[in-house]
C-alpha cells in the first residue's frame, strides 16, 4: 500500500502511532480481562494470538537448540516439521478471516481507525510473503540435514535469522492488532458489532 508512511510499515514501527491509540487510552491493556464487554469471541481470538506467540517461540528455540548441538538432526526434524506446518497453515487461515470478516466490521464500527486497519491488512501481506520465504528456507535447511553437520549448520544459521525476523514481525503485528481491535470490542460490545 503506497499511501502508508514507510516508518509505519511492519519491520520499521515500534507500535501504533498516537492518532490510532485513542481507544486504547480509554481501554488500557491492564483493564481488558476484567471488562464486561470482553466476550467469548474476543477471548478466543486473543487465545489464538497467544498460541501463535507460543508456537513462534517454540520454533525459534528448537532451531537454536539444534544449532547449539542440544538436538540431533532427526529429533529436531520430527519436532520442528509438524509445528512449522501447523503454524504456517493456521496463520494463513487466521489472516484470511480477519481480512474478509473482522477488519471490515471494525472499520465500519470505528471509521476513525480505518488507517489502522489498512495498516494491519498491509501487515498481513508482508507476513504472508515472509511465511512463504520461511517455508522455502525451511525446506532448504531441512534438506541439508542429511549432508553432514557443517552444511546443516550453515543452513541452520541462515534459517535461524529468517525465523527470528518473521517471529519479531509477527509479535509486533499481534500486539498492534490487539491494541486496535480489543478497545473497539470493549467500547461497543460483541453483540452490537455483530460478532456473536
Amino acid at each position: 500500500m503506497s499511501d502508508i508512511d514507510p516508518q509505519l510499515l511492519l519491520g520499521h514501527r515500534s507500535g501504533l502511532p498516537e492518532d490510532l491509540r485513542y481507544l486504547l487510552e480509554r481501554y488500557p491493556r491492564d483493564q481488558w480481562q476484567a471488562h464486561e464487554n470482553l466476550g467469548g469471541m474476543a477471548q478466543f481470538w486473543l487465545q489464538r494470538h497467544d498460541m501463535f506467540r507460543e508456537l513462534g517461540g517454540m520454533l525459534t528455540q528448537s532451531v537454536s537448540d539444534y544449532r547449539e548441538g542440544q538436538l540431533e538432526a532427526q529429533p529436531f526434524a520430527s519436532f520442528f516439521v509438524p509445528r512449522l506446518q501447523f503454524f504456517l497453515q493456521q496463520l494463513h487461515g487466521h489472516h484470511q478471516i480477519e481480512d474478509m470478516h473482522y477488519f471490515p466490521v471494525f472499520t465500519r464500527a470505528e471509521s476513525g481507525l480505518k488507517r489502522g486497519f489498512d495498516l494491519l491488512d498491509n501487515d498481513h501481506h508482508v507476513i504472508h510473503d515472509a511465511l512463504e520465504r520461511n517455508a522455502h528456507g525451511a525446506n532448504g535447511f531441512l534438506g541439508k540435514l542429511g549432508e553432514g553437520r557443517d552444511a546443516a549448520r550453515y543452513a541452520a544459521d541462515a534459517y535461524a535469522k529468517d525465523t527470528e525476523d518473521l517471529v519479531a514481525m509477527l509479535l509486533r503485528h499481534l500486539e498492534d492488532e490487539e491494541d486496535l481491535i480489543v478497545p473497539v470490542i470493549l467500547d461497543r460490545g460483541e453483540a452490537k458489532l455483530g460478532l456473536m
